[in-house]
């Protein structure tokens, strides 16, 4: 891209030659020809390609319109599937499927008044702060 922007500023503002430009850049006549005769920069344009997933996308919106909850891994025993399981993964969570509730709402919905008591289990840092303790620090 910048020797696509050298090459048109020595042609058109410094008036130099087509064979000059190449000689000074160390490229290709024909290459120098391109960049004058293109309105914009080179660009590396890849085609697209499919994914493994293409060929059994209908099949898993068929069994996600039926079960609308059906884990990753039953679909893949339910379709065949014998490759990586992310692709599969990533593709499942584009289909369409309702988003689940997360975790942390559900924490919340639920409220701290619910959660497990602060006694079972080892101490915590909350549990001994919550406790009052002047010791809790010594404690850890």
């Amino acid at each position: 891209m910048e020797d696509w922007a050298e090459i048109r500023r020595l042609h058109r503002a410094e008036q130099m030659p087509i064979r000059a430009i190449a000689r000074h850049l160390g490229i290709s006549k024909n290459t120098v020809k391109r960049a004058l005769a293109s309105d914009r920069p080179p660009q590396y344009r890849r085609p697209a390609k499919g994914s493994v997933v293409d060929a059994v996308e209908v099949q898993i919106r068929e069994l996600l319109r039926d079960t609308p909850t059906m884990p990753a891994t039953v679909i893949a025993e339910r379709i065949g599937w014998e490759r990586g399981m992310t692709i599969l993964k990533d593709r499942i969570r584009n289909c369409g499927r309702p988003m689940c509730r997360s975790i942390r709402s559900r924490a919340r919905s639920i409220g701290p008044a619910s959660w497990p008591s602060a006694t079972c289990g080892s101490p915590t840092r909350t549990t001994l702060s919550a406790m009052g303790r002047a010791d809790a620090r010594r404690s850890w």
